[in-house]
């Protein structure tokens, strides 16, 4: 069965800050053995020496992985099952560095940098060809110009970390985005007067939304009130993963020592599992994971 994650940072203690291309193939190994076949890493903002750096790595991982026979098991080691099926690295998500710092989440803010062609073209120079989604602020002033060069260059534009507001948001819509990283999380929202990007997110048919369905970023209501109010070819469930992010952290999250939640704590298989377990989805779950974020990788 076809998975594809297009939101993981890493996961089982590796993640996609390292210089080392056998850890990103240890996290497709990780997320494969969970029965995801396919991801897309996430960086997270950096200066962009060092996201051009992780994107150097993610492209040796992904040429690796094009070469790779994988590793009967053997009796000695059960673990080497998990090279048997490891999920396909398809490219890159930038989830920034052109973010709104007063929706940093756990992101670290100092690391943002106001939208400009300029910085644009030295983040990606070279990388263009791996990097699938860049996720943007775009009520950040040069934001929508931005957009529209991303869009233009079939890379998806994706909007979040942003206080924008519902016309902010149908700008940069308007502007080639079409996409919403991890609906309500790190963002403005629903207000009853000022929907903010959330509302803009819920409403718009035409906009493609991220849904992390672990136990702790979203309320089972708020949940159901997505699953009833958006259109399900435009929902793409996603795990958000962490490198903290284990088997023991399902029964209390990831999180930092001030309790800010750092990613999401269940793969995506076992996100599913959990919605149809509570009845909060009952059927399109194959639409939510695969043939949506298919499209949406296409750029369509």
């Amino acid at each position: 069965m076809r998975v594809i994650d297009v939101h993981t940072h890493g996961i089982g203690g590796y993640d996609t800050r390292t210089a080392d291309a056998e850890h990103l193939l240890r996290i497709a190994e990780l997320h494969g053995a969970a029965g995801v076949s396919e991801i897309v890493l996430t960086l997270y903002p950096a200066t962009i020496r060092v996201m051009r750096e992780s994107m150097a790595v993610v492209r040796e991982a992904m040429e690796r992985q094009k070469g790779r026979t994988a590793l009967p098991r053997t009796d000695n080691n059960p673990s080497d099952a998990l090279a048997a099926s490891p999920a396909q690295i398809r490219g890159v998500h930038l989830e920034g560095p052109f973010l709104n710092p007063a929706k940093c989440g756990a992101l670290n803010a100092m690391t943002f940098l106001e939208p400009s062609a300029e910085w644009l073209h030295e983040l990606l120079d070279g990388f263009e060809e791996i990097v699938k989604i860049i996720t943007v602020a775009p009520e950040m002033e040069g934001a929508l110009p931005l957009i529209r060069k991303i869009a233009d260059s079939g890379i998806v534009a994706s909007m979040g970390h942003s206080a924008a507001t519902y016309a902010q948001a149908e700008a940069g819509f308007h502007a080639g985005a079409r996409g919403i990283t991890h609906l309500f999380n790190a963002m403005s929202g629903f207000h009853h007067r000022e929907p903010g990007l959330a509302g803009f997110g819920l409403l718009h048919p035409g906009v493609y939304v991220e849904v992390i369905a672990d136990p702790y970023h979203l309320h089972p209501k708020t949940l159901e009130l997505i699953f009833r109010t958006k259109s399900p070819d435009r929902i793409l469930l996603v795990s958000d993963t962490v490198r903290e992010t284990t088997s023991f952290t399902r029964a209390q999250g990831v999180t930092d020592r001030h309790g800010t939640l750092l990613g999401g704590c269940l793969t995506l298989t076992e996100a599913v599992r959990r919605l149809q377990e509570e009845g909060l989805v009952t059927r399109d779950a194959q639409r939510y994971i695969a043939e949506n974020p298919g499209r949406y990788l296409q750029n369509t």
